[in-house]
């Protein structure tokens, strides 16, 4: 008997409903990496040094890191 009173009492937790809503980040264009000052192109963020030029690192407010590769630099 304590066992079917153990399996009831399992049964009962309560269940999630329906799947998490992802949330939607703000895409940027590619123009926006670049600034055009004296017929010269400037970038403005960072390459990632692992995978080499094209790919962007993300600057957050402690760290700079790459989407690709994961690869982390702290300010």
């Amino acid at each position: 008997m304590p066992e079917a009173l153990e399996a009831e009492e399992k049964s009962k937790k309560p269940k999630k409903e329906g799947k998490r809503t992802k949330k939607a980040h703000k895409k940027m264009k590619k123009g926006s990496y670049y600034s055009v000052s004296s017929e010269k192109l400037e970038r403005k963020k960072r390459f990632c040094p692992k995978c080499g030029p094209g790919t962007f690192m993300a600057e957050h407010k402690n760290r700079f890191a790459c989407g690709k590769c994961a690869y982390t630099e702290f300010k």
